[in-house]
């Protein structure tokens, strides 16, 4: 007979044993002698299933990837300049990752000339995607910021300067 802990999450999985004859013999025993015990132990105990433990690095990791974009959230502008300033810190992060997997492809003496060309062309086409990506953004934050005024331009510069 199995128990699925997914079907009864009452159930603990390291609680869970195997019981023998002379397991069951001993129980059937001690039943005997306090039979008032076995009312208690019937009752089914509610244990606690799954506990998760972010360490201090893992909360520093998060906290910073939220305020990275602080300084964009509080400033005056509207919500489509931030969402693109935003878009544009993004491009900017995927696009310097990019660079420096080229670099180290370009420099990978372990692959063959051929496979290395390969995978540099490849990593070039994807930082040309990016980078049209990066401009097309900025494109579009240039024409949100047309109708504003210039302190609201020079805000959004000096953010996207960041």
């Amino acid at each position: 007979m199995s128990v699925s802990t997914v079907q009864n999450p009452l159930i603990n999985v390291s609680a869970v044993a195997v019981w023998k004859a002379a397991d069951a013999a001993k129980e059937k025993e001690a039943a005997a002698k306090a039979p008032a015990l076995e009312t208690k132990a019937a009752e089914p105990t509610v244990t606690e299933g799954v506990k998760v433990v972010i360490s201090g690095a893992g909360m520093g990791m998060a906290s910073a990837a939220k305020s990275s974009n602080s300084d964009i959230d509080e400033s005056s502008l509207s919500d489509s300049a931030k969402q693109l300033l935003k878009m544009i810190r993004e491009l900017r992060k995927q696009l310097a990752e990019k660079m420096a997997e080229l670099s180290a492809a370009m420099a990978d003496t372990s692959l063959s000339p051929e496979a290395r060309q390969a995978k540099v062309a490849g990593l070039q086409g994807d930082v040309a995607t990016i980078q049209s990506g990066l401009m097309t953004a900025q494109t579009q934050l240039s024409k949100v910021l047309k109708d504003e005024p210039p302190q609201a331009q020079m805000e959004a510069m000096s953010l996207m300067a960041k």
